[in-house]
């Protein structure tokens, strides 16, 4: 008999959450050999259109009482739409706390309307999961925002729901963190996505490479630019910081010897309005092969930011209600090392990829011991 259908709520309507639930339509009734952007047909006995909507949070004025199948489309969110038709909901995004998850700068910049909460009163978080039957909840809060993302990790102990935190907050690589949600028997997978092929991932990639085939890596550089609302909160530099960790260490994670700080260079460079959703990186590598000879790499990437990201939270949802349905506790360390930048434990893609398939499979060895420990680099 199938499963029901997994239960979500999103906090944080912005263009990463509209990539999501165009997607969530998109793939609706598609043949299985046509679910291209997709890593995973299917995960258990879900596939993408199994995920439903039940609860939304966001702080914007713009978006706050709209039903969330409008919201997404609400300014300030400038992501490609490729499904434009979303059937009518009852599920409308309530207000949630405001905390630091607006910017100060952000109020000064003006696009129709400058960034400003609603008026509305922030409603209690882990009632509303628990009203809605929530089962999984993914955090699209914007960089920088620490203590709104815990408060959402915790409106998700006290209501028992499972977590995907696709933001560079530290909870599921964070000790203390990580064990509330072994205590509570509630799986997370994080910290901060790793887009499905995006500057993180291909860096990480050509940096293992060079490894693999010898070649010694002395320096190396990545430049992005965008204009979403992602690239100009970042331009406040005291909320960059945990997003430039955490890009700089998950590339840092694939050498053999660290680089020294001055010979690595990772992070979101500038925002550029007319780019929209676009991002494009910028990567330059250094290095020597054979008999010290230079070899260098310089790649330009350009991706849409936010449905780069989407297929790769649809399968890490879909891991989580494994999780919760296994009965597993804490951070899933396969698909978080897969899926995430800053997972609990770095490891190789590759070996990530195959705890993941084997978290995914079921298999006892694979999927319980491994998956508890993780396999470091």
């Amino acid at each position: 008999m199938k499963k029901k259908r997994i239960r979500l709520a999103i906090a944080g309507v912005g263009n990463c959450a509209s990539s999501l639930v165009q997607g969530l339509e998109y793939y609706k009734g598609r043949n299985e050999r046509e679910l291209a952007g997709l890593m995973h047909a299917r995960i258990g006995d879900w596939g993408p259109s199994d995920i439903e909507i039940v609860a939304a949070f966001d702080i914007d004025r713009r978006k706050v009482g709209k039903p969330v199948e409008k919201a997404i489309f609400s300014k300030p969110n400038c992501t490609r739409v490729f499904q434009s038709a979303i059937p009518v909901s009852d599920v409308t995004v309530q207000m949630g706390p405001v905390l630091d998850g607006l910017a100060p700068h952000m109020a000064d910049y003006s696009d129709d309307e400058a960034f400003r909460p609603a008026d509305d009163k922030p409603v209690d978080v882990a009632k509303v999961l628990k009203d809605a039957g929530a089962e999984v909840l993914v955090c699209y809060m914007p960089v920088g925002s620490e203590d709104a993302v815990r408060h959402y990790a915790e409106a998700c102990l006290k209501a028992g729901v499972a977590m995907v935190n696709c933001v560079p907050v530290f909870i599921a690589s964070d000790g203390e963190w990580a064990q509330k949600f072994r205590d509570a028997g509630l799986p997370i997978i994080g910290d901060d996505i790793k887009s499905q092929v995006g500057a993180t991932i291909v860096h990480r990639t050509l940096t293992r490479l060079f490894g693999d085939r010898g070649v010694l890596l002395d320096r190396t550089y990545q430049l992005n630019t965008g204009g979403n609302t992602d690239f100009l909160n970042m331009k406040a530099l005291d909320r960059l910081k945990s997003k430039k960790l955490s890009k700089t260490e998950s590339v840092q994670s694939q050498l053999d010897e660290r680089l020294e700080a001055r010979n690595i260079h990772i992070g979101p460079s500038d925002y550029v309005p007319w780019q929209d959703d676009n991002k494009i990186a910028f990567i330059r590598m250094e290095g020597r092969g054979f008999g010290d000879t230079p070899l260098e790499i310089e790649l330009r990437l350009s991706v849409e930011d936010s449905p780069n990201s989407a297929g790769v939270v649809i399968d890490a949802i879909r891991c989580a209600k494994l999780g919760l349905e296994r009965g597993i506790g804490g951070p899933l360390e396969g698909p978080s090392a897969y899926y995430m930048k800053t997972p609990p434990t770095q490891m190789r893609d590759s070996v990530a990829y195959d705890l993941t398939e084997a978290f995914v499979l079921g298999d006892k060895d694979e999927g319980s011991e491994r998956e508890r420990t993780g396999r470091a680099v």
